[in-house]
């Protein structure tokens, strides 16, 4: 595998886990949880703290992969702050472009985590809100990769970073969230200067219309040379203009927390694309790193390493 140099853009978060039997749902079988009346107080089982947001989850990929892995996004001058950069250098993530805000915050998350792993989050972006990023924030670096991930809505920081990067002849991957979309004329003119596009299914359908993946990542690809569509426990759904690549799940494996299993699963697939493999390699890698993070506790304790070995995947490929 080739290492290519990468930047991950977008939030930092400081998350806190909050496990317990109180976050079940009702046994009626609803997805509403234990109502908390004010002024109780309520035992938990277990806390863990980790860090979170989609660019530093990402920028974990890259790093474990042996890339130059570089972050770029703002913080605020406070412990939290502090707890995020220092979980980066662990992992050996440049932080250079990190910016240091003195009005807000560093994110924060809290995640009440129930045991089937599905969690309801309280989050407060704080210094992520509003990125504000401009073409001078590279400070004249050239990577080969910009991984843009969720910038909480800000359309002009990613034109921006879109200026930037076809100014210095540099591929964009985009996992946009959902502020981004909301913007669907700007961001899909935005299409032809990006390299790989990683949505789910029903974010695709704010972009295109259609009723199945393989409708929606038609009308895509004529926009972008590499998608892929996410559904689920249904798999996913790539295409590179030539061909159409169907795979289901990497493993069926107990799920102990969801969150960064989008992450996991993008990031994954943009560092094997960047580092020259095939579509097929970049699927499979994809889908055992989001496998693996779902059976761990946090965004970030799960993603594969460097060197792991992997199994193949049933993976249909046909023709467009």
């Amino acid at each position: 595998m080739g290492k290519p140099h990468i930047v991950a853009i977008g939030a930092a978060v400081q998350d806190v886990f909050l496990q317990g039997k109180i976050f079940k749902p009702h046994k009626d079988g609803s997805d509403l949880v234990q109502e908390f009346e004010l002024g109780t107080k309520n035992d938990i089982d277990g806390v863990v703290f980790s860090s979170g947001g989609g660019a530093t989850n990402a920028a974990v990929t890259f790093a474990r992969l042996g890339f130059h892995s570089q972050f770029m996004g703002r913080v605020g001058k406070d412990i939290a702050g502090k707890a995020v950069i220092d979980s980066l250098h662990a992992e050996g993530v440049d932080t250079a472009l990190v910016d240091y805000s003195s009005k807000y915050s560093t994110g924060y998350s809290t995640l009440l985590l129930a045991p089937s792993g599905e969690r309801t989050i309280l989050t407060y972006r704080g210094a992520s809100e509003v990125m504000g990023f401009r073409e001078t924030d590279f400070h004249h670096i050239v990577p080969e990769w910009i991984y843009v991930s969720s910038l909480a809505g800000d359309f002009v920081a990613l034109e921006h970073i879109i200026a930037y990067a076809r100014k210095h002849d540099i591929k964009v991957a985009i996992n946009p969230g959902k502020g981004e979309l909301k913007h669907s004329h700007d961001f899909k003119a935005l299409l032809p200067q990006i390299s790989i596009l990683s949505v789910n299914k029903e974010e695709m359908q704010k972009l295109f219309h259609g009723d199945t993946s393989e409708e929606l990542i038609k009308k895509a690809i004529e926009h972008v040379p590499v998608v892929i569509i996410t559904d689920g426990p249904k798999g996913s759904v790539a295409s590179d203009g030539k061909r159409l690549y169907k795979a289901g799940m990497y493993e069926d494996v107990p799920v102990i927390d969801r969150t960064g299993a989008g992450d996991a699963f993008s990031s994954g697939f943009t560092a094997v694309i960047a580092a020259g493999e095939s579509m097929e390699t970049a699927i499979t890698y994809a889908s055992a790193n989001s496998t693996s993070v779902v059976g761990k506790i946090g965004a970030k304790e799960g993603i594969l390493h460097e060197h792991v070995r992997l199994h193949r995947m049933p993976i249909t490929v046909q023709e467009i």
